[in-house]
């Protein structure tokens, strides 16, 4: 169980954003005098005027789906609620799409998770991300995010569809992390779709692809092939034959609406401006000055590293510094000044 802080009305004190989107600010960091147990805290009050209903519509779901399981090992659990947002227990864990986890115990626990969850009249909703899912240092499963969960005691028809999903959902990261552990029931569940799923895509996800990337303005990521290719290199080449600059690397990252968007990391002592004037208005979305940029052991520079931080992909890079406290020491510096602090939306 994730650990409560013995003073739950204590001011929050934050260490660090992780996302900020449209409908939320999400900064971990840990109560005031209890610096040992860190908390999760969505913050609210910062939203634009004219998103907040909705804002803190999906707030008040992810309240009810904590309040429904409170008490389940391997959730968050809910600390308190206010004008602000809401505050909750931070869960350790390695998301699904690094722990890969081949273990036939991981999958049990995770079934069983899900009938947990099921008793309580819960459905999560999203459990098609693999970021959802962790995979604890005991090795069990673990859920987080409960925005989009759906709490019905009654547990009707509609329910009973919405946790067959989820099964479906967790039997389709299963068939792509362990694929030789499915049964032969289990893959029929994979290719049989509830009702409710089958409307959904034939009528509701065209509305809803057409509000979050037109209206709503999240990105698909196309495009990052030609503007790595093509623009990238000019860019960098017009960066590095500035004097004071040691060397400049572009990373892709998603825009709003369609596209993606370039983020230069550049290894130099110049100020942002100099670097702005150096590349031209529009040419590239972010740059942001570095120390020293992450290399390996043959000098070459870490893009991939580099790619997380553009894409703010937090969660992937404090798994891999946990592993390698060396590289987690060298990257941190760059994850500290990072200037893109959404995974889909450009703020």
């Amino acid at each position: 169980m994730d650990r409560f802080p013995p003073d739950p009305s204590a001011p929050f004190v934050a260490v660090r954003v992780h996302k900020r989107d449209a409908f939320s600010e999400t900064l971990s960091g840990h109560l005031e005098g209890a610096p040992d147990i860190p908390v999760v805290r969505r913050r609210l009050d910062g939203v634009p005027r004219w998103v907040r209903p909705l804002a803190w519509a999906l707030a008040r779901r992810e309240i009810a789906g904590l309040e429904a399981v409170r008490g389940v090992e391997g959730t968050p659990q809910l600390i308190r609620t206010d004008a602000e947002g809401l505050l909750r227990t931070f869960s350790e864990g390695t998301p699904l799409n690094l722990a890969r986890p081949s273990d036939p115990a991981f999958w049990r626990d995770a079934h069983l998770l899900l009938s947990r969850l099921r008793r309580r009249g819960l459905a999560h909703n999203d459990l098609a991300k693999p970021q959802n899912w962790l995979m604890t240092p005991e090795g069990r499963a673990a859920v987080i995010d409960f925005q989009l969960a759906s709490h019905r005691p009654r547990r009707g028809r509609l329910f009973r569809a919405m946790a067959y999903e989820d099964l479906r959902h967790l039997l389709k990261q299963k068939r792509k992390y362990a694929p030789g552990l499915l049964t032969a029931t289990e893959r029929r569940i994979l290719d049989r779709r509830s009702l409710p799923s089958r409307l959904w895509r034939a009528t509701g996800k065209r509305l809803y692809n057409f509000v979050t990337r037109r209206l709503m303005r999240w990105s698909d990521g196309e495009g990052a092939g030609a503007r790595l290719t093509e623009e990238a290199p000019r860019l960098a080449a017009r960066l590095t034959a500035l004097d004071g600059v040691e060397e400049a690397v572009f990373c892709a990252f998603p825009l709003p609406a369609h596209g993606v968007g370039l983020y230069g990391f550049v290894e130099t002592d110049l100020p942002p401006e100099a670097l702005r004037a150096a590349v031209g208005e529009g040419e590239a979305e972010l740059l942001q000055p570095v120390a020293q940029l992450p290399r390996d052991g043959s000098g070459r520079v870490r893009e991939d590293l580099l790619a997380l931080v553009a894409e703010n992909r937090l969660d992937e890079i404090e798994a891999l510094a946990a592993r390698d406290p060396a590289l987690g020491a060298e990257i941190g510096p760059i994850v500290a000044g990072r200037l893109n602090l959404t995974d889909r939306r450009l703020a």
